[in-house]
């Protein structure tokens, strides 16, 4: 096998290793939030529901570090529009990766906020943003909440969090797995609520339940899977939105529906987030990342209205596929699957979009 390491791709596999985001690393932690009568607990942190639950070995990293490629960057690069925040009703507005600032029931929160230059525990390397931010996290309105799905760095970046604690007229509430308040009190950040699968909270007229997932977290080598993961329901008269967050393919998205049936008595989600990108090295990612079939798929066990794809199209160096290859096999997958066209699609960065009250 020839090694096709160069400075770089060293300093990125460094990152990977020191970061915890992909080595297989011994636990040392304890889980203090620990429910023997829950499955998805266990004495050192939690592990997923229906399995994916396998630490990939040092040498799996090394293989695919070494025989990864770099794919050319798009071109002409990925459009970016300018947001519009002040619209009327339900909205949701795209601003890179998982990002999404969303609109309803008379509140504004964000989806997992990053606004740094890398995802990565340092900022000389590791994954790197491609294009001009949008907006600029000073720029954005005074948000209500913040939703953390989980602590790998792709979607819990401190300078983000940071600034965002910081806005004027007060901190957002910041909702997170459970394990990770810990880490926003190391921060100097209080005002958190950290949530088990299935947990609730309520601000005015929003509930927002912690719905599962398959992933993992990690953010140094020794406390993979030490804290929890997963994405969000938000429930209110006006609209219902999923943010799945991180997630291979599983029947967590079918038990969701489930869940949820009794209160969609209008139907299911108005509108489920659904990652689409980083699916590539498949032998690699699968247990942890879907690829844009597999997102279809959960699009049609959700039962959601529309779907909008997220996490692709902004970090260079994240996964193998090209950034823009993800809403072309998007593509072809709803069109394998029946799905519409309109039904399941991508906004460009910035971009804001309107949504029908129910």
């Amino acid at each position: 096998m020839a090694l096709k390491f160069n400075r770089w791709r060293w300093a990125l596999l460094a990152v990977a290793l020191a970061g915890g985001g992909l080595w297989a690393a011994a636990q040392g932690t304890s889980n203090a939030a620990y429910n023997p009568a829950k499955a998805h607990h266990t004495p050192t942190g939690f592990q997923n529901r229906y399995g994916g639950n396998e630490i990939k070995s040092q040498w799996e990293v090394i293989k695919w570090q070494a025989t990864r490629s770099n794919p050319p960057l798009p071109d002409p690069p990925l459009p970016v529009v300018q947001p519009h925040f002040d619209v009327p009703g339900p909205s949701t507005t795209w601003l890179g990766h998982s990002t999404m600032l969303v609109q309803m029931g008379g509140l504004r929160f964000i989806t997992d906020p990053h606004f740094s230059e890398r995802a990565s525990p340092v900022q000389w390397a590791g994954p790197k943003r491609i294009g001009p931010l949008p907006v600029a996290v000073n720029e954005l309105p005074r948000l209500d909440v913040v939703l953390i799905s989980h602590n790998h760095y792709d979607h819990l970046d401190a300078a983000s969090v940071q600034a965002l604690a910081a806005q004027a007229g007060g901190p957002p509430l910041f909702i997170v797995p459970l394990g990770v308040k810990a880490w926003f009190a190391e921060q100097g950040i209080q005002n958190v609520v950290e949530l088990d699968w299935w947990d609730r909270h309520r601000v005015g007229e929003v509930e927002f339940v912690f719905t599962p997932a398959q992933h993992w977290s990690s953010r140094t080598p020794f406390d993979r899977r030490a804290t929890l993961w997963g994405g969000f329901a938000a429930l209110a008269p006006d609209f219902h939105l999923l943010y799945t967050g991180d997630t291979a393919y599983s029947p967590d998205f079918a038990d969701i529906r489930a869940h949820f049936k009794a209160e969609q008595t209008q139907g299911g989600f108005d509108v489920a987030l659904i990652p689409i990108g980083c699916y590539e090295p498949r032998w690699f990612m699968k247990n942890q990342h879907t690829n844009p079939a597999e997102a279809a798929q959960i699009h049609l066990d959700l039962g959601a209205k529309q779907s909008i794809g997220v996490h692709w199209g902004t970090l260079e160096g994240l996964c193998d596929e090209p950034l823009d290859q993800a809403p072309k096999d998007l593509a072809q997958a709803r069109q394998a699957l029946g799905v519409a066209d309109n039904a399941f699609t991508t906004l460009r960065h910035g971009e804001t979009r309107t949504w029908p009250t129910r």
